[in-house]
């Protein structure tokens, strides 16, 4: 079923400043997004209201379809936030991929065998048990989207996914990203960069003074209102 986010009248303030007002957007399935804009623009605090992670001073965003008995109204399982440094958690690479489908209470022989698929895709099929805080940064990136790919996800936002990665790595995320783009799956992608991970997206999104702006698109993409 396909999985749409429809954000409309979206305002953000920190106490007397409004951060960002934003009338309408509209993220459809498959899409790939390059949200741009300087630093303390918002784009950050945008995502993680897209994510359900913050709230909004005033508006909504809606996701359709709605989760079904999830411990959150807010928080659907289908959308995944990574932040620009992935937070890792004590014990092996092999341990943290595993982390979501033990909450979700996925049975041990199937999330042992995804587990393998996860860190196969990743290409960290060989560090699966060393310790993930021992990880290069390109390294720990890929342990954050296999630990995503994992629950797989039909929207992505990934906050500054390439930032102090050399040329090498950036490629490597840009091929991990690409393969899931290719599954449907939903990905913006927040960059000051324009580098082989940004080149994959098809709609170009500014945030500036406030306001959100459409500044190009290929393929066929929604408009977006401000």
């Amino acid at each position: 079923m396909r999985l749409e986010v429809q954000a409309d009248n979206v305002v953000k303030r920190f106490g007397e400043r409004e951060l960002f007002s934003i009338q309408r957007l509209h993220l459809g399935e498959g899409e790939r997004l390059h949200l741009s804009g300087e630093n303390g623009a918002g784009k950050t605090t945008l995502m993680k209201i897209l994510a359900g992670l913050d709230r909004p001073c005033e508006g909504q965003v809606r996701i359709t379809p709605k989760a079904r008995r999830w411990w959150s109204d807010r928080i659907h399982p289908a959308v995944i936030y990574l932040h620009q440094t992935p937070y890792l958690f004590a014990g092996s690479v092999e341990d943290n991929v595993s982390y979501g489908l033990k909450l979700r209470r996925c049975a041990s022989e199937v999330r042992r065998k995804r587990t393998r698929d996860a860190l196969t895709w990743a290409r960290l099929d060989h560090l699966a048990t060393q310790p993930a805080h021992s990880l290069s940064g390109g390294e720990k990136q890929r342990l954050a989207l296999a630990r995503a790919w994992i629950l797989e996800p039909k929207l992505m936002f990934l906050d500054e996914p390439t930032a102090n990665l050399d040329s090498h790595s950036v490629t490597t995320v840009a091929g991990l990203v690409e393969e899931l783009v290719h599954t449907g799956t939903t990905v913006m992608i927040s960059s000051h960069q324009e580098n082989a991970v940004t080149a994959l997206c098809t709609r170009r999104l500014s945030l500036a003074q406030g306001r959100l702006y459409e500044t190009g698109f290929t393929d066929e993409a929604p408009y977006v209102q401000h």
